[in-house]
């Protein structure tokens, strides 16, 4: 369920004198599947770009195809696309606005036209997968709250069974814990049905921990794509352009410079716990059994 971008550009009130170029020649393909971290200083084109891939924005230049066709072909389904592709926004229990829970999950469906017992059933699905018991189907949105108002905003996107999921900024205003259960549970719903999910996240930490693939935009263009260690390994690139890397890489960095660990692109805790157990069961071996190396057997 691949989604290319070639050479697309986009330019905010394009004539006039107050135009604003929002991306610039972006080429990209998403593989089905992928989990793609997005991210960039605020005005760097993030949100423009995902709101390209289902066809809410046309791109001023350039093509997208999804799964092979051109989607600015005439005639091209876009109903059928944004099914496909569902784009969660930030903050996204703005959206609610039905009676209760159960009936505003079903709303996406229902508009596909589907038989009532589908749709239903895709609201039950949906609302299980984000862990809304039955308990909460007859209560109203606005009386959750906000982790479980996200949940079953998340769910009515989920309802309409999408293959690509876009979420910009899902934990946006929660706190740690709720940060977390969302975030664990978007993980947990990939690994279920395989779908491809790109996050978008001011969180180096939370990019970090789940996915991939991070792409870097700067200006409206992509400055890096590659794996989490391969980006956060671009420290000072990061800094120059406002971002920053998890702060558990600075702490490895700073552990290499002193030539304590031979590897400073630990972008995860757990990268790091195994590196230095890795740095010290060397110097373990290669020297004599100090009190402070016998401290490393709990590695």
């Amino acid at each position: 369920m691949s989604i290319r971008l070639e050479h697309v550009s986009h330019v905010y009130g394009a004539d006039t004198e107050l135009s604003v170029a929002a991306l610039k020649d972006v080429c990209l393909t998403i593989e089905d599947g992928e989990f793609i971290g997005l991210i960039g200083h605020t005005g760097s084109g993030k949100s423009t770009l995902v709101q390209h891939l289902n066809g809410l924005l046309r791109a001023t230049e350039g093509t997208i195809s999804y799964n092979g066709s051109n989607i600015y072909e005439k005639g091209y389904d876009m109903k059928e696309l944004r099914s496909r592709v569902g784009l969660v926004f930030q903050y996204p229990e703005h959206q609610l606005f039905e009676i209760d829970v159960f009936t505003d999950v079903c709303f996406g469906p229902k508009n596909l036209g589907l038989p009532r017992e589908e749709v239903e059933e895709r609201a039950r699905r949906a609302l299980k997968l984000v862990g809304i018991g039955e308990e909460y189907y007859a209560q109203s949105p606005f009386d959750l709250s906000g982790g479980q108002k996200r949940r079953v905003a998340i769910a009515g996107v989920l309802a309409m069974n999408p293959e690509v999921l876009i979420l910009d900024e899902p934990t946006a205003g929660l706190d740690p814990r709720g940060r977390d259960e969302i975030l664990g549970e978007i993980a947990q719903l990939r690994e279920k049905t395989g779908m491809t999910v790109v996050l978008i996240s001011h969180s180096m930490e939370d990019v970090a921990n789940y996915v991939s693939r991070i792409i870097v935009m700067n200006h409206g263009s992509v400055m890096l794509d590659g794996k989490p260690r391969e980006v956060f390994g671009h420290v000072k690139e990061l800094e120059a352009v406002g971002l920053a890397a998890p702060q558990v890489t600075y702490i490895m960095h700073t552990l290499k410079e002193e030539g304590l660990v031979p590897d400073g692109n630990a972008t995860t805790l757990s990268e790091a716990v195994d590196a230095i157990c890795e740095a010290f069961g060397r110097k373990k071996r290669g020297a004599g059994n100090t009190g402070a190396e016998k401290e490393t057997d709990r590695c």
